[in-house]
Order: C-alpha cells, then structure tokens, then sequence
C-alpha cells in the first residue's frame, strides 16, 4: 500500500512537533515556581492559630484613646486570652454605623504590649467587618467582641450616632457576639484614670461573657451595650436596663471660614448680640463690628455659565454640637437613668427590637444568673 503523502509543509510539521513536546514538559525554572506556595491574603495566615480564645477589640474614639489601651492591657495581663485589635486611626465615636464604600482603607499595624494591633482609615464598623473577613488575621473568628471604652454617653436614641456601639453591632451582624462599652464622662470631673477603674469593674462582666460564649450559655442574636457612671469605682453594682428614647438636643453653630470660631448659635437672637456689642466704645463702632462679623460667616462666589446670566453662590459653615436635655421619665430600670443613680447599665440590643423578644428575654436570663442580678 503507497504512503500518504503528508500535504503539510515541513516547516509547519516541524514546528507542531516542537509545541506538542513543549507541553510536555516544564522548565526547571517553572518547576520551582510552581512548587512555591501561593500566597494568601493575611500576612499572618502561616502563623500557628491562636491555643487561646481569640478576643477582637475595637472602640470608635480612636486606637490611642486611654480607654481602649487600658482594656486591652487587662486583657493582656489577664493572661487568658489571645487580644487582637483593630480600631480606628481617628476618632470616630459619632460616625455611627457608616462604612466607607468605593474608597480604598489604609491598614496600618500598630505597637499594643501583647496584642496584635491595627489601626485603620475608616470607622468603627469598618474595622469590625475588615477583621472579620479573614484578610487581616491569621484566626477565622473570634469569640468575642469588645467595642469600647468610649468617652461620653451610648444610652437611648445615642446608639443611633454611637460608633462604639456600631462596632459591636457590626459583630453581632457578622455572627459573632459582642458588647460595647462607654463611660458617662463628666467634664471638669472626670479623669482619665477612669478609665482604668471603668475597665477593673467591667471585667467580670467580660469574664462571664467569654466563660459562656465558649459553653453556649451567652444569648445569641442580641449585643450588651454597657455604660460605666462617671466616677466607676463608686458605682452601685450591675443593673439589667431597658433601652430608652433619651437623646442630647442637637445645636447647629454658625461658624466662620475664616477663622474657624464660633460667632452665634440658633438659640441666640439677634437683640442678645447686640447687647454684648453695645459694650462697645460707641453704638456705631458696635454696629460695624456686627457687619463685619456676619459678613465672615458667608463665602460669595460668582459663577458664571455659558448662555445663561451670571449668579451668586452663597456659602455659609455650621458646626454640630449637643447639650445635655433634663429627662422627666422617672422609670429607674431605663439605662441613662440607670446610670445616672450611679449603676453600671447593661442593656440587651436586638438587630430587631420591636420583633425579636427572645433574644431579649435570654439576654436578660443571663445576665441576671451571671452577675448575680435580682429580677
């Protein structure tokens, strides 16, 4: 029988022959490559897990604020735990539960004795969730979250703007338990080794907590938010509360672009500035003073756009602040009253309150047997 011809050039055979062997084998340069591990996402991630129960910290007043070092060193010194932190840069106590979407998060490691510590360009809800997204730490979870020791006030509608109760929600959504932790901080009263004694009498709490999530016993689908009163080692032990509606009144001040002080609040009329002006040398010199002061409250640009006549675009600044409101609610089990008798406040949070009475009733169960509560 004749040989087929082959129809293809010899060039081109050659070549197929030389690409088919190709495959066949691997450069030796290729080779060790391919045998090197890939790399993963966490810079810990070849690091030994963690032979303790892993403790995740955060707070929304800022990774150097004295209440969050001084519950991260009990922690340490406790000796039982592995602590890891991850807070925020700055502070971000009234950031609420916002998290920042569509901008790229500075993560950047930080010196804490004893714990593995990161600070980070976002708010406290952003840390949470960074954490728990396995990219940054070498556990997969931990077994409880702490947010906190924040200055000032997180009882009734607060939990709305509070970012160290966003953070221990942010836990909660997550699927791990959590509290959050603030003190009533009183100006000109107060001091930072509060700070110390507010973490000393909220270690048992955290204790219980860590003992039962382990065995099972900690209330799921709810977070503890805890308020400490301002002068901690005064308090009058644990009392079981109930969310309220108390909230500070929101006053928005007029300030100036130029040198960035206040002038006048919307509380304040304008006769009661013109009083204080009248001290003035002369009713003239005040009166001038007073133009001169409302002018540096207001920015004019001139916009002009072709096709159309030329406008004024009128720019004025306001700055936020809150003053404390005077609460006639007399019920001694709601947490800002609560903590204003001199309790430590610890209230149950649901993600749905006005749907979800179990969660609530299980949370007030266990904290009634764990700190010895009466009902």
């Amino acid at each position: 029988m004749a040989e087929k011809k082959n129809m293809f050039p010899p060039g081109l055979v050659s070549n197929l022959q030389n690409a088919l062997a190709s495959r066949n084998r691997i450069p030796e340069a290729d080779k060790a490559e391919s045998d090197e591990p890939v790399p993963t996402a966490s810079p810990d991630a070849d690091a030994a897990l963690p032979s303790k129960p892993v403790v995740l910290v955060t707070n929304g007043d800022g990774i150097e604020s004295p209440g969050l070092t001084f519950l991260v060193q009990a922690l340490v010194d406790e000796g039982l735990y592995d602590v890891s932190v991850c807070a925020p840069q700055l502070d971000k106590s009234l950031s609420g539960h916002s998290v920042t979407f569509g901008e790229t998060v500075a993560v950047t490691s930080t010196h804490i004795n004893g714990a593995t510590a990161f600070e980070v360009s976002g708010t406290p809800a952003d840390c949470v969730s960074l954490a728990l997204s396995g990219a940054l730490f070498s556990w997969l979870k931990p077994l409880l979250v702490i947010s906190g020791i924040d200055k000032g006030p997180s009882s009734g509608n607060h939990m709305v703007y509070s970012g160290v109760v966003a953070g221990a929600r942010e836990a909660l959504l997550c699927g791990v338990p959590s509290i959050s932790i603030s003190m009533n901080w009183k100006k000109d009263e107060s001091q930072e080794s509060d700070f110390k004694d507010a973490v000393s009498v909220c270690l048992p709490l955290i204790n219980a907590a860590i003992r039962d999530v382990e065995s099972g016993a900690f209330p799921k689908g709810c977070l503890l938010n805890v308020e400490v009163p301002a002068s901690p080692l005064k308090n009058k032990g644990f009392k079981l509360a109930k969310q309220s509606l108390w909230r500070s009144a929101p006053n928005w001040l007029a300030v100036s672009a130029k040198r960035g002080v206040n002038f006048m609040s919307n509380q304040q009329s304008l006769g009661l500035q013109l009083a204080q002006l009248g001290r003035d040398a002369s009713a003239a010199g005040a009166a001038r003073r007073l133009a001169t002061q409302k002018k540096s409250l207001v920015e004019v640009e001139s916009v002009v756009v072709a096709g159309k006549p030329e406008f004024n675009k009128v720019k004025r600044y306001f700055r936020l602040e809150f003053s404390v409101m005077d609460q006639e609610d007399p019920d001694g089990d709601l947490d800002f009253r609560a903590v204003d008798d001199g309790f430590i406040a610890v209230t149950p949070i649901s993600l749905s309150p006005h749907i979800d009475s179990d969660p609530q009733t299980c949370a007030s169960d266990w904290i009634s047997t764990a700190l010895n509560i009466p009902q």
